[in-house]
């Protein structure tokens, strides 16, 4: 199959920043971390995702349970009265109500499960992002130091 002027181009473009980081290190880590910025911009709003699901799954369990505590003393009141037909049908709803509530049960420990996850990678990229960047403030220091020792040359370069 031969390549798109595209595909020429996409290669082309991913050559040329190749070449670019590997003349530029400090690019490639400038780079490395806006992506680890992003990534950890995503995985905040993703948490905060979950947190919002997670709060309305409790609201929907507090609301089924006060309509379960309704329909029992319903069927309760229908049992005294000796209507047992209709207790059998409000025993039969809060058993429907039960297993609505075992499901969202269910949905919020996987919710539960989901944050986990992603507290860990925000806590894994943010222990990165500290070894970045103090890797960038030792080649940082290292420059500078290059830098005031080539004007040291430059000076004692007049000077004689």
């Amino acid at each position: 199959m031969s390549t798109t002027w595209l595909d020429e181009l996409e290669r082309n473009l991913e050559e040329r920043l190749t070449t670019f980081l590997k003349e530029n290190p400090y690019q490639e880590l400038l780079l490395r971390q806006q992506h680890q910025k992003d990534l950890y911009q995503s995985l905040l709003h993703q948490r905060q995702q979950l947190q919002k699901e997670a709060k309305q799954q409790r609201q929907k369990l507090l609301e089924l349970a006060a309509n379960v505590r309704e329909w029992s003393a319903r069927s309760k009141r229908a049992k005294e009265a000796e209507a047992y037909l209709l207790a059998d049908r409000a025993d039969q709803h809060i058993a429907e109500l039960m297993e609505k509530g075992r499901r969202l049960w269910s949905e919020l420990d996987q919710l539960g499960n989901s944050f986990k996850d992603i507290e860990q990678k925000l806590f894994a990229l943010s222990q990165q992002s500290n070894r970045d960047n103090s890797t960038l403030e030792n080649d940082w220091s290292t420059f500078e130091a290059q830098q005031e020792l080539q004007e040291l040359k430059r000076k004692q370069g007049r000077a004689n």
